[in-house]
């Protein structure tokens, strides 16, 4: 075999693989409304050039997404972080110029985003729940059953978890944000969460593991996506951590929240072989070999967003 024809065998091989592959223009996530990515709790914005939803603004934009990431506690009480996160949201519309927003939170940050869109629906299009704790977290419980309200070994782990909460606004470089760890696990708790519910129960099913309306009656699209696995990667550290928490939750889990709990809205899928770092992409890109990767994901959801002009 000549030298020409392995060149022309290749460039034919290349142009196949290349018509085989799904082809998208760079304005594919390009929705009506910025989409605004809320972290969770001991989140943060970006850490030493590393986001918490890793890579994942950066494949939005490259597809003409419009994309922010608020400033919120890294730990406080869901409405003290759907306050913070409302004033973002205003900021964002002044600085876009845009009438609404998408809101899309992982864990703690989607019942910081469903707070936002309950107060003023005005200012939203639509909420995604990724992971988000919407019914309770069985790990939240453990540790406040493990830890006796006003005791001395509370007040140990609150302040080591207000260190941890501070440091990371400041390495972030939100040191003004108060932190406040035992209202944020309060807040993650069954019950914390069902009273949540009960003041804002846009989106939420009427019974748990149940279905809601994509659009609410205040006319707030509602959708949501979780993982169903621990371990998923054995060169991810978090894993270990995951796999025992996961050993308080009965039923599917991501390790911190049941699939149950994650529902919320339009379920696209509560499923996905992911723990719940993995749902955003965490850590550094580690993921199940044979699952979707998560940047994918969230890539098909701004096209739907696109796709409902929203």
């Amino acid at each position: 075999m000549t030298f020409r024809s392995l060149m022309l065998g290749s460039l034919l091989l290349a142009a196949t693989v290349a018509t085989s592959l799904p082809a998208y223009s760079n304005t594919d996530s390009q929705t009506r409304y910025p989409i605004v990515l809320v972290h969770g709790l001991f989140g943060f914005d970006a850490i030493l050039g590393i986001d918490y939803f890793y890579g994942i603004p950066q494949a939005l934009s490259r597809e003409g997404a419009t994309v922010y990431i608020p400033s919120v506690s890294p730990a406080n009480a869901t409405e003290v972080r759907g306050e913070q996160l409302l004033a973002e949201v205003e900021r964002i519309l002044a600085l876009s110029g845009a009438d609404k927003v998408n809101l899309i939170g992982h864990s703690h940050g989607s019942p910081t985003a469903r707070y936002v869109a309950s107060v003023a629906p005005h200012l939203v299009a639509s909420v995604t729940s990724v992971g988000g704790v919407n019914w309770g977290s069985e790990v939240a419980d453990a540790l406040r059953g493990v830890l006796e309200p006003e005791s001395v070994s509370e007040q140990i782990a609150a302040d080591a978890a207000n260190a941890l909460s501070g440091l990371l606004a400041l390495l972030s470089g939100n040191s003004d944000l108060p932190a406040d760890s035992i209202a944020a696990t309060e807040s993650l708790t069954t019950a914390g969460t069902l009273a949540f519910n009960a003041k804002y129960p846009e989106g939420v099913p009427s019974q748990y593991c149940g279905t809601a309306p994509m659009v609410a009656d205040n006319g707030v699209y509602y959708f949501s996506w979780s993982g169903r696995r621990q371990v998923t990667n054995l060169l991810d550290p978090s894993d270990p951590f995951l796999a025992i928490t996961g050993l308080v939750i009965p039923g599917e889990d991501d390790g911190l929240v049941s699939s149950c709990s994650s529902r919320l809205g339009y379920v696209i899928n509560d499923g996905f072989r992911m723990n719940h770092l993995d749902e955003v992409n965490q850590a550094l890109g580690l993921h199940h070999l044979w699952e979707t990767d998560p940047k994918q994901v969230f890539l098909e959801h701004a096209r739907r967003l696109k796709s409902l002009n929203l």
